[in-house]
């Protein structure tokens, strides 16, 4: 942190504010508790002296990560740099990677009547009514929101032009002035009210409600009875399942490449057996290869119902690592090798010019860099 500021890093003291205030009600919404509570556990005698005490911390560690990040991000790895790497591993300290499945599927989502999607918006204008009246948009979101990953702190977002979402968010969210609020609009989620909390250059606070419109009976046998039908086609060899899942699948994610997953975590197509989402591995570990799964519920974290025919298109065994096979996984453990061995280079660097105070009775400790400067 010390030298992120030496080298001219910013960080504002409103982006800290902004982190403090969100953690701060992420921790007392967790604790159902009040700020006193929270002074008290920390052992601070004042919500001011908390509140001073928590910043120096956040802004500390920020200052880490930025500085970090800009050490790192320059570090790139060739081809050649991999293979390298890979070479100098002994065979018998050779990582084994454990079973692993590619993995498609197609997704069915049920019809929402016209009449549900406007007891939504009708809802959601209700909101936008009292809001303007004077109640709090965060107790809103709180109490009605359907979006997990937002509504415990009351549907507040930090969001940007570079922020993975979906583009009609983006278009309202971007068009809205400071203290503006939406009207109900829909994504493939369901049905927002944004409001701008405040406008920072490229970055924008903002919070929302999210509602998803009740599916009926009716729509759920539809969509159960269209997966059964697609999985008929497939198995009687009228279609393949990857032109199947581009046909009809409503996933725009998969639909394109015929329904293929990738795995969040490595961008590939490989996912390992035992690290599978429960339900996932509750799916499809049963399944032979080429195999088709019978139409089961889903309740993605959007929120709603569909209906998901899942199949196994490749398993690989488990194996010690292969340098043609697991070539993406390699290069993560090389370039990531570089990143910290241009860290280490970076701080040995640093030392000579940077001192320390360090206590008595750790002198003779061991430390990584050379501290005292031996």
């Amino acid at each position: 942190a010390h030298q992120a500021l030496q080298d001219s890093i910013i960080v504002k003291d409103s982006e800290i504010n902004s982190m403090m205030e969100e953690k701060i009600g992420i921790m007392l919404e967790q604790t159902r508790g009040t700020m006193d509570d929270l002074v008290k556990y920390y052992k601070k005698n004042s919500e001011e002296e908390f509140r001073t005490y928590f910043f120096e911390i956040l802004k500390m560690n920020k200052l880490t990560s930025e500085m970090t990040n800009k050490i790192i991000d320059k570090v790139e790895i060739t081809p050649e740099e991999v293979r390298t790497f890979f070479k100098g591993i002994k065979k018998e300290e050779l990582p084994t990677f454990g079973d692993e499945l590619e993995i498609s599927q197609i997704v069915i989502r049920p019809q929402v009547t016209e009449a549900e999607k406007q007891k939504v918006r009708d809802r959601l204008n209700e909101f936008k009514k009292e809001i303007a009246a004077g109640s709090s948009f965060y107790s809103k979101a709180v109490l009605y929101s359907q979006d997990p990953g937002s509504k415990s702190n009351g549907g507040f977002m930090k969001v940007n032009r570079k922020t993975p979402l979906v583009k009609e968010f983006k278009d309202v969210a971007f068009s809205l002035d400071e203290g503006q609020i939406s009207e109900p609009f829909e994504t493939e989620f369901g049905f927002h009210i944004v409001y701008v909390e405040k406008i920072r250059g490229q970055d924008v606070d903002l919070r929302h409600i999210l509602i998803a419109p009740k599916i009926s009976e009716e729509s759920m046998k539809e969509a159960k009875d269209e997966a059964l039908m697609i999985r008929k086609k497939i198995i009687d060899g009228e279609i393949t399942f990857a032109d199947a899942a581009r046909s009809s699948s409503d996933e725009n994610e998969t639909k394109a490449n015929g329904g293929a997953l990738l795995n969040p975590k490595t961008l590939d197509s490989r996912f390992e057996l035992t690290k599978l989402d429960a339900m996932l591995y509750g799916q499809v570990s049963n399944l032979k290869t080429g195999e088709v799964s019978l139409p089961f519920i889903d309740e993605p974290r959007s929120g709603g119902k569909v209906f998901k025919l899942m199949m196994v298109t490749n398993r690989i065994a488990a194996h010690p690592a292969d340098y043609s096979t697991d070539y993406i996984k390699i290069k993560e453990f090389a370039l990531k090798d570089k990143q910290i061995k241009e860290i280490a280079k970076w701080t040995t660097e640093k030392i000579k010019d940077t001192y320390i105070k360090i206590n008595g009775e750790y002198r003779d400790c061991d430390f990584l860099y050379n501290w005292l400067k031996k």
